[in-house]
């Protein structure tokens, strides 16, 4: 931005209001969008995009892997920017998801383990009686 332009400041709690096909506004990576006039030419379809209407959409918008030239596309519809403290917490709460959904993952890979001991040691001990009789 060249000096002396403002950037207007939108809170989420704005944000949440425009939640419909006919205002539709996301914010991504602390940016906010009025993508209301793009709905019918994204390329997934409007109702991908209104799942996440009003919302914070920024791990809706990279988990899909939109291309450099759909963020390029995006500028035309900043109407401002969060505020430095809802940034702030939005960072935090996806690091706490991450985070957790990482952990979680070591969680199902230990119990996938402890299931295939108990079904080794099974086996080995039908084995041993089949043996010994």
């Amino acid at each position: 931005f060249s000096v002396g332009t403002m950037v207007k400041t939108v809170s989420l709690k704005e944000v949440e209001k425009h939640n419909s096909s006919e205002s539709c506004w996301l914010a991504i990576d602390g940016t906010v969008y009025d993508i209301t006039e793009f709905l019918d030419q994204h390329p997934g379809g409007e109702e991908v995009v209104l799942e996440t209407a009003g919302t914070d959409a920024s791990g809706a918008f990279d988990d899909v892997g939109h291309s450099s030239d759909a963020r390029d596309m995006l500028k035309k519809y900043v109407v401002g920017e969060l505020p430095e403290e809802e940034k702030a917490q939005l960072k935090e709460a996806a690091k706490a998801t991450s985070s957790s959904s990482a952990s979680g993952g070591s969680g199902i890979l230990g119990i996938v383990a402890a299931v295939a001991v108990a079904v080794a040691g099974y086996f080995y001990y039908e084995s041993q009686k089949e043996g010994s009789a």
